[in-house]
């Protein structure tokens, strides 16, 4: 628990002198609190910006995760952290706990745009949310050897699961690709505010997804390990 907390201090320090990881896990909360309160139009749903922001911070969250893991890589940070007795899994779980932490705080933010009511709900299904993205975010920092790597992989994966859920509003053959992926799901979810929403078909892409993730992430660590 000693090591995991030392992570933790140790990527508060990092992030507030890596602009561009600190942008990330800012950008949209503030972007629903502007747009939330500057743009109202008689036609628009409820909480419009909020719950499109909601999923693309989510899909966002992937690229964070792999430049934080990745960097400290390409730096030799990770050979010093093994080096001082950190085990592999204490330094994962500290990145996931401090960035899944992050994150919530800023959805604690976009929340207040939502009735009070909702808020639960809404921070049960952007928790779970996160954990997957951070879980795929990790898988990507791994395999990758430097940063370049991890960017070139990170941003696909992240236009995917970020805009494809917003573009599938305007097309419907882009909505028929989009529902199997887990952001297109916790987007309709957020839709209706209720679980009675969930239908057994994203019940079981929503375990497919975490199926996949979880031994994508299991794979690549036992083969890469934390080189």
């Amino acid at each position: 628990m000693k090591n995991i907390l030392v992570i933790i201090k140790k990527q508060i320090k990092d992030t507030m002198k890596n602009t561009a990881v600190l942008i990330q896990f800012i950008i949209f909360p503030v972007l629903t609190l502007i747009m939330e309160n500057a743009i109202k139009m008689d036609d628009m749903p409820p909480q419009f910006f909020t719950k499109l922001f909601s999923v693309m911070a989510i899909g966002m969250t992937t690229t964070s995760v792999a430049a934080i893991i990745s960097e400290e890589k390409e730096k030799n940070t990770l050979r010093v952290l093994m080096m001082s007795n950190v085990k592999p899994w204490e330094y994962l779980l500290g990145i996931g706990i401090y960035v899944w932490t992050i994150c919530m705080l800023g959805a604690g933010l976009m929340s207040t745009c939502l009735n009070k009511e909702n808020i639960p709900f809404y921070l049960v299904v952007m928790g779970l949310g996160y954990m997957l993205s951070i879980v795929a975010g990790a898988c990507v920092g791994i395999y990758a050897k430097n940063q370049m790597v991890a960017t070139s992989l990170a941003m696909p994966l992240m236009m995917i699961l970020s805009f494809l859920p917003m573009l599938a509003l305007f097309n419907e053959n882009i909505k028929k690709v989009a529902r199997f992926f887990y952001t297109q799901q916790l987007r309709s979810i957020l839709d209706e505010m209720t679980f009675d929403s969930i239908t057994r078909e994203g019940v079981i892409i929503l375990a497919v997804n975490m199926i996949v993730v979880i031994t994508a992430f299991f794979v690549i660590f036992r083969k890469k390990g934390l080189e």
